[in-house]
């Protein structure tokens, strides 16, 4: 969530007041980051992981699960206990993870403590890893607590209780119907983000998710639950005024997006180049692995019609003004500006020859200003677009004390923009001072219920940006589709039953080839703990296309596809994410035991793709309509809550069979690994 400096923040009338002073010394630390390291070459092939928990207390009295609010004491905890005497000698030997403070006061974030390497051998210590960090923070809490990989909390915000320790939805921050500044993390940066994003609006955010019919569901929805009669603050008569929209859940807050959990990959590229390379071909894959992985199919204690968290969070840092938003003409805003500041890329930015100019086809507003300074300083056009896009919001937190900042050693300026464009990808300059290289972060993808699950996603993606950079694949299609895949993604159960679009030839354009069925050049040998490389070894057959192959046009370049298709391949000749990925793999000449420890990753993946193992939103949608206190009216009550994180936690720990999720193998393997460290005594 960004930088969690100490200070004085400023509220938005006075922090508006210094947006250009940080614009302008932004665009001068980000060329000085750029001056000093754009011919930097040869960093490592590193990634690591975020993970993002909640952790619930459960009442077993009421039967009711809620949001315990100790995150603070936790974090405390993990930092400073240094005793793992009752943890397993292997696991006492691993680099000890971090544990960080997110939005919500009931969430940690946890990362592996150190970056992975490039070899084969560090993806398979990936859920290991996860696994340690799970054990660390439950050895942390008390016995009625669990930390809980959930993407969505159902129950957060409806009338009743549902924190840990309770509290009525009051407070100066976000000015909620529903959900008290109590759930928000205390440093201070985070309820002036949620005051400022509201002053800034001119209104409270306002997000409506369609609510799920169901053969009770009353039509119209009008939701009972908002207290249409509060008059606390000036915002509340907005739910009555028409932001609160019939047949849809309604929530008011940053805290119902912010408040959400995700998985999110960062690589470290060799160069700023490979970086670019890299950022431009996942942005299509965005969409498609949201709808994979998607979990999110309950809102403020209701089913909804969508799968997916991504549309909440957009709109719960939504800060754009009525003019902005297109609802008034300019006046006195400078910007149309077409998406929340946490939304979908709006270009590609890679020089690569494959970039064609009609793949970025968006509306995109640019600050002019910075461009021309970017441009003059020698950075080409799409690096300096990109940046003088994010470069339209103004900042929300200043603080006093680093409003003044030395532009040659510091980028918190520049980070203050950057780290507040939440996009699908983020393109990451390294920090001052560091040895860190130039970095690319996925963000789209949902957090999973298991250790196994986001250990088999997180190596999907590190072996496919692998794959890419090593034979070249092009999956540049418009920007505009991407958009419109993003839509598709949210849809209820999209995973299984929607067409996306995607690139149809994506060995073309380059002046090398590789086999469509094999997905890879053949005769390359390294062995599993040699480097994962991207690229290509010099032994490797390739036979080559004509240099300059005449180019289609472009809306014949993409088609629609299932996400099967698009996973596991066409009998057009079309490989499918993990053909490529198994074809890169067959060009290291991996052996048996590494290919059968990574089966289970792909299997699960691609199981999910067509079909036989259903996604966390469809198998949470089943567990509602399955449960004898649900009355088919979409409301998803106390104790199925209850029961539903009572089997959440328990099919995590291999307790509980999920075999329409997870598999067949998953719970004897969960239960072999089960920790010795027990949580602390209530």
């Amino acid at each position: 969530m960004g930088l969690l400096v100490l200070g004085t923040p400023f509220d938005w009338a006075e922090a508006e007041k210094y947006a250009e002073h940080v614009r302008d010394h932004g665009v001068l630390q980000f060329l000085a980051i750029w001056n000093r390291l754009k011919d930097r070459v040869g960093d490592g092939l590193l990634w690591g992981d975020e993970i993002e928990y909640v952790v619930v207390s459960f009442d077993e009295e009421h039967q009711n699960a809620r949001l315990s609010l100790r995150q603070t004491e936790i974090l405390n905890q993990l930092k400073a206990d240094e005793d793992r005497a009752r943890l397993d000698a292997p696991l006492a030997n691993m680099v000890m993870p971090t544990f960080h403070p997110e939005y919500g006061r009931y969430m940690l974030e946890s990362t592996p403590g150190a970056p992975y390497g490039a070899t084969l051998r560090d993806l398979l210590s990936v859920e290991t890893n996860m696994r340690f960090r799970r054990q660390l923070a439950r050895q942390k809490m008390k016995r009625h607590e669990v930390p809980i990989t959930m993407t969505s909390f159902p129950r957060l915000g409806v009338k009743g209780v549902f924190l840990d320790p309770h509290h009525e939805p009051t407070g100066q921050a976000s000015h909620s119907l529903f959900l008290p500044d109590e759930m928000i993390n205390p440093h201070v940066r985070f309820p002036t983000l949620s005051a400022n994003i509201r002053r800034r609006r001119g209104s409270k955010v306002a997000m409506n998710m369609p609510i799920y019919r169901d053969s009770r569901t009353p039509q119209p929805f009008i939701d009972p639950a908002i207290p249409w009669d509060r008059d606390v603050f000036p915002e509340d008569r907005e739910a009555r005024e028409g932001a609160a929209l019939p047949d849809h859940i309604y929530m008011d807050a940053m805290g119902f997006g912010m408040g959400c959990c995700c998985l999110q990959i960062t690589f470290q590229a060799c160069s700023v180049a490979e970086a670019r390379r890299v950022y431009d071909a996942l942005v299509p894959l965005g969409p498609i692995m949201l709808a994979l992985t998607a979990a999110a199919p309950i809102f403020r204690g209701y089913l909804a019609d969508v799968d997916c968290r991504w549309n909440v969070i957009a709109g719960s840092v939504d800060d754009r003004t009525e003019e902005e938003r297109g609802l008034r003409p300019l006046s006195k805003s400078k910007y149309r500006i077409p998406k929340s500041r946490y939304d979908s890329v709006d270009s590609y930015i890679s020089n690569d020859p494959m970039n064609r100019p009609e793949y970025n086809d968006n509306d995109m507003p640019i600050n002019d200003k910075v461009r021309q300074q970017l441009l003059s300083a020698g950075l080409d056009e799409l690096l300096a677009n990109h940046i003088a896009h994010l470069f339209i919001r103004d900042p929300i937190v200043i603080f006093a004390e680093t409003l003044n900042q030395d532009d040659s050693v510091s980028s918190d300026h520049f980070e203050n923009l950057q780290s507040t464009n939440w996009q699908t990808l983020r393109f990451k300059p390294p920090p001052p001072g560091s040895d860190i290289g130039w970095r690319v972060e996925f963000r789209s993808m949902e957090v999973q219920l298991t250790d196994f699950e986001n250990a088999a996603f997180s190596v999907f993606i590190v072996l496919l940006t692998r794959a890419i950079l090593s034979f070249g694949l092009n999956f540049y299609m418009p920007i505009s589709k991407v958009d419109e895949n993003m839509g598709i993604a949210h849809k209820r159960n999209a995973c299984k039953e929607q067409k996306f679009w995607f690139r149809k030839d994506v060995f073309s354009n380059r002046g090398r080839s590789v086999s469509k069925r094999s997905g890879a050049p053949s005769g390359s040998r390294e062995r599993p703990d040699s480097p994962v490389s991207s690229r290509p070894s010099s032994r490797a057959s390739t036979p080559s296309l004509p240099a300059s192959p005449e180019l289609r046009p472009v809306d014949e370049e993409y088609e629609a596809m299932s996400i099967d298709e698009i996973i596991n391949g066409k009998d057009d000749g079309f490989p499918g994410l993990l053909g490529l990925i198994r074809g890169y793999l067959n060009s290291l000449n991996v052996d048996i035991s590494t290919r059968c420890e990574l089966a289970k990753y792909f299997d699960l993946i691609s199981q999910r793709a067509n079909g036989t193992l259903v996604t966390q939103a469809t198998w949470i949608r089943q567990f509602v309509h399955a449960h004898p206190d649900y009355k088919h009216d979409s409301v998803v009550s106390q104790k199925i809550n209850y029961d539903l994180c009572k089997q959440m936690d328990a099919v995590e720990r291999g307790e509980a069979d999920a075999s329409i999720l997870l598999g067949g193998q998953y719970a004897a393997a969960a239960r072999a690994a089960q920790p010795l460290c027990q949580p602390i005594d209530s």
